[in-house]
């Protein structure tokens, strides 16, 4: 966390030299530093997908570039600038990744950079299973685009105008499976607090989190419109609805867990939904009827008055699902969630990552005490009231009249004596020095300059002036 890499800066160069300002833009969102991608990069890209001119899929193609570098820091802020494209951008950009064979083929993906290095480098082992869990709940985002022509995290929500709430019995049966694997995905992610360490996972997090809260609002609408038909579906259609319900009830287990985390890393509880459980009877009223179009001996339900008291069971317990709905939907509209929910990270982080900014910007500071100094091009001075570092093969150290180590010259000053610049001895009053390449100036009361087939008057040294 020490600042852009000598590789970031170079390559950063490079496509400034080309006059490449999308892949520049890519290059610093997506630098070798430990934090999460600059907000003002990101928002420069989601700009960028908004303007006519700019390519998209030249835009898409860098970013899918740098996920093949083989430091994960890299290829995590890469997928994360994907992802925050993806949940921001215009649409186009989703469009393309999911039309395209631009997939991530990360799910070999291992960093073994740190493995037999020092303790804090193992980071990069630890990370790559995220990675290629993140990878692969991208590459469904995008199948589920391609299969369905939606973003479910961007389509309406809600009784009156949900897309899943409206939608018919044909079609959500076909769409629901999708909504599934694309939540599988995400919940495999399989993160714990422990596990959010720096800066870069925890983006990531919030992202996914972000996502989950959409998705299991749509799920959630979808399972109230399959269990309202449910009833009046034929056999085949029942015993399929029946199957997506029982998958629906391990996922809002896993939901559970994964609001817990998100809970326990400090996410506002205002902002995690409450998650209100169907009662089992509901379940059982789901089988009873389709035992009932099956025809089986014993069921629970097997005349057509019996299976109107359970349709009024169903109706009477779907209100839980509702108060879900209701919860789920809210957290999704919530501005705090995508104002403040980008970055996550805790206040000790915070301020380690700002104390370490500073210190790592301290070297390249000039505060002169009393009187004014510059380091020119390999010079970098912090004076701290009376000691000065020159980099390189100079170091100075003034003491308010002693100068050392000046290459070849050796200056101690004394008030009115100075020695040792090549040839000449110069006795300043009150005047000011610079040393510019090879021309050593120091005018005493008046102005000399020293370049080349010039002749000075040095006082003491130098022939008089013809």
């Amino acid at each position: 966390m020490a600042g852009q890499t000598i590789n970031d800066r170079l390559l950063a160069a490079r496509h400034s030299i080309a006059g490449q300002g999308l892949a520049k833009s890519v290059c610093k969102a997506t630098t070798e530093e430990m934090i999460a991608p600059k907000k003002k990069h990101l928002d420069y890209l989601v700009h960028c997908t908004n303007e006519p001119n700019v390519s998209i899929p030249q835009l898409a193609n860098l970013l899918v570039e740098r996920t093949q570098n083989t430091n994960w820091v890299v290829v995590y802020k890469a997928l994360i600038t994907v992802h925050h494209l993806l949940a921001y951008g215009n649409e186009r950009f989703t469009q393309y990744l999911a039309s395209s064979n631009s997939t991530f083929q990360l799910s070999n993906f291992l960093d073994k950079s740190g493995v037999q290095g020092a303790a804090g480098a193992r980071i990069g082992y630890d990370m790559s299973p995220f990675i290629r869990r993140y990878a692969k709940y991208l590459n469904e985002k995008a199948l589920s685009y391609r299969t369905v022509a939606f973003d479910f995290c961007k389509v309406k929500r809600g009784k009156e105008e949900g897309s899943l709430r409206m939608m018919n019995a044909e079609k959500l049966l076909k769409t629901l499976p999708v909504l599934q694997a694309q939540l599988d995905a995400l919940l495999e992610f399989d993160c714990t607090a422990n596990d959010l360490t720096n800066g870069v996972i925890n983006m990531c997090f919030m992202l996914l989190f972000r996502d989950l809260i959409r998705l299991f609002a749509c799920y959630n609408d979808g399972i109230i419109n399959l269990l309202e038909k449910y009833f009046d579906m034929n056999k085949k259609n029942c015993r399929e609805a029946l199957d997506l319900y029982k998958k629906f009830l391990i996922r809002m287990d896993r939901v559970g867990e994964f609001l817990k985390v998100a809970e326990n890393v400090g996410i506002d509880k205002g902002d995690i939904p409450d998650l209100t459980k169907a009662p089992s009877s509901l379940l059982d009223a789901l089988e009873g009827h389709l035992a009932t179009l099956e025809g089986k001996k014993g069921s629970a339900a097997n005349t057509p008055t019996q299976t109107a008291s359970a349709q009024k069971n169903v109706a009477s317990v779907m209100g839980a699902l509702s108060s879900t709905s209701s919860s789920f939907g809210n957290a999704a509209a919530s501005s705090r969630l995508e104002h403040n929910g980008a970055l996550l990270i805790d206040d000790s982080l915070r301020q380690q990552a700002l104390a370490e900014e500073e210190a790592a910007m301290n070297q390249y500071k000039v505060s002169p005490s009393r009187s004014s100094w510059w380091g020119m091009n390999q010079y970098k001075v912090s004076p701290s009231h009376s000691s000065w570092w020159g980099m390189n093969q100079y170091k100075v150290s003034p003491s308010r009249s002693s100068w050392w180590g000046m290459i070849q010259y050796m200056v101690s000053p004394s008030r009115s004596s100075w020695w040792g610049m090549n040839q000449y001895k110069v006795s300043p009053s009150r005047s000011s020095w610079w040393g510019m390449n090879q021309y050593k100036v120091s005018p005493s009361r008046s102005s000399w300059w020293g370049m080349n087939q010039y002749k000075v008057r040095w006082w003491g040294i130098s022939p008089p002036l013809a």
